[in-house]
């Protein structure tokens, strides 16, 4: 279709600025401060095949997991008829899944009584059931420990809620009424989007939409194609390590083997460590989210995220492998912490071809701690120092690579839970150095006030630390004690369930990030401001 340059770009950015609009309602309407606060949630918009048109700027480890959720919905419908009104949620690993406690609206947007396009809502749950609040049992030996499983339901129709289903996802999960808000939360972006879609539509017609659709993802990909271009082409080989698997104490292999030829790239994980037995398995939707995370900041930031942005790279894993477990696998830590690992060695295989652009192991963890007490449960995301790269150090106490959500602030913690936040600041001499230094980690302490509650952390990073590039040395790892100085000092696990009592103080460090280049190569005055400000000891 010939499209006016006009049309096709006023129509381009009121589909981004959709994306956009349906995670600040989310973020509005939705009760656990994990949404609120934290962000912790990706929108998107695909056309009727559910090919990926749009996708707000939302947490990069959705990326892969946006662009077959629908086309896997899709696939499980089958001659399932959709309607107007239709709001349907599911976490199934099947479609498009990554862990239970990312659950996806995805609703069917009609114009003329004709499917145009689908809005998807995928909103990370502070809780979906399973053995221990907060949903991540670091023990778990399946899938069926980790929450509630749920196929696509429609919980939504032009009628309004089906009260059934609901109730049935309600018992099962901590938080009722949370959840709840949560669920109507997701609901309400997915129903604006559509309205959104529809005056488009009726404003330059569904088939000039339709055809905008297709432009968006022909000039991604003519986009990427040129960038993979760019890169020398060969083979490239890399290689990074999970500390563990909560189970048992070994490390896990992520193997790469990276293949640039032309305009097109594969990415073979056939080297890669089999299934483990703890929680750390992922699916090959989040492997496909890490590759396309990883190619699009080395090749080319800047292309529009949807489908055919990725149309350029082959993705290879192998089922039985940690990447691609078999069915009835732990898979919850998977999600956040095996696929940052998938980066970094990607990052590893790459650093010949494009050593310019790459950077050093940075925290490379979502650094998640829940603290469960009899009547919330709290999940926090905590960042750490980014690795640095040719010209820039990194930076510090940011969320790196794949993880994108803010902090909680102090007072909407202290606000929702009965914690006091003792301590909240960077952490000295823990980045590595380098020509140019890594970014320094994260330390907080915070106190618990009433009654027991249940802790859980799931991170990585606390034994084998993030690697330097070219000479440069590594940050620190992470490191998590409960009541650091006292003589009940106990240190925990980056994969542990365990107690808190009242006036308990748990003190999180988060790891620094890797160095580039020899650390004698950095200038005199450069490594006195370090040494003046914290970042090398």
């Amino acid at each position: 279709m010939d499209i006016d340059p006009i049309t096709l770009e006023v129509a381009r950015n009121a589909i981004y600025s959709i994306a956009e609009e349906m995670r600040f309602i989310m973020m509005r309407t939705a009760h656990a401060p994990l949404f609120k606060e934290a962000g912790d949630l990706s929108c998107a918009l695909t056309d009727a095949e559910g090919r990926l048109v749009a996708q707000g700027r939302d947490h990069p480890i959705h990326l892969g997991v946006m662009s077959s959720t629908v086309k896997e919905f899709l696939r499980w419908m089958g001659d399932t008829p959709l309607a107007p009104g239709d709001v349907y949620f599911t976490n199934a690993l099947t479609i498009g899944g990554n862990h239970l406690p990312d659950v996806k609206a995805i609703k069917p947007i009609f114009v003329g009584g004709q499917l145009l396009a689908f809005s998807v809502v995928l909103a990370h749950w502070p809780d979906t059931g399973g053995s221990v609040p907060g949903s991540y049992n670091t023990k778990a030996r399946e899938i069926y420990q980790e929450g509630l499983q749920m196929p696509p339901l429609r919980l939504f129709t032009a009628a309004g809620a089906d009260r059934t289903l609901m109730e049935l996802i309600l018992l099962n999960v901590r938080g009722r009424e949370q959840r709840e808000g949560d669920i109507y939360g997701q609901r309400a972006a997915c129903e604006v989007a559509a309205r959104r879609v529809e005056e488009v539509a009726q404003r330059y017609g569904a088939d000039v939409l339709r055809g905008c659709f297709a432009r968006f993802l022909e000039e991604s990909e003519l986009r990427m194609r040129a960038a993979v271009a760019a890169v020398p082409d060969g083979v490239y080989h890399g290689e990074d390590c999970m500390d563990h698997d909560g189970i048992g104490g070994r490390p896990y292999r992520i193997a790469v083997t990276v293949t640039v030829r032309g305009d097109v790239s594969t990415f073979d994980f056939g080297g890669s460590d089999p299934q483990a037995e703890g929680p750390i398995n992922t699916t090959r939707f989040v492997v496909q989210s890490a590759v396309y995370y990883a190619a699009k900041s080395l090749f080319q930031p800047d292309i529009p995220t949807n489908d055919g942005c990725y149309r350029p790279f082959d993705v290879l894993v192998p089922e039985g492998c940690l990447l691609n477990p078999r069915p009835g696998a732990p898979v919850v830590g998977g999600n956040h912490e095996t696929s940052r690992r998938v980066v970094d060695a990607i990052y590893r295989a790459l650093a010949p071809a494009v050593p310019d652009r790459v950077t050093a192991a940075g925290h490379g963890s979502g650094g998640v701690v829940i603290i469960a007490g009899p009547s919330y449960v709290f999940y926090e995301a905590h960042g750490g120092g980014h690795g640095a790269g040719a010209t820039w150090d990194g930076l510090s106490a940011r969320q790196t690579t794949l993880g994108n959500i803010m902090n909680t602030p102090v007072e909407a913690m202290e606000a929702s839970f009965p914690f006091v936040i003792e301590r909240y600041e960077l952490r000295p001499g823990s980045a590595g150095a380098g020509r140019q230094r890594g970014g320094l980690g994260l330390r907080r302490a915070i106190r618990l006030l009433d009654d027991r509650a249940q802790l859980t952390t799931m991170i990585e990073r606390t034994v084998i630390a993030p690697w330097g590039l070219f000479g440069g040395e590594p940050g620190r790892c992470v490191r998590i004690r409960v009541n650091a100085g006292r003589p009940d000092e106990r240190e925990v696990s980056g994969k542990a369930n365990c107690s808190l009592q009242a006036g308990d103080v748990l003190l999180l460090e988060t790891a620094g990030g890797g160095g580039y280049g020899p650390p004698g190569e950095r200038s005199a005055e450069l490594e006195a401001a370090d040494r003046q400000e914290g970042y090398v000891e």
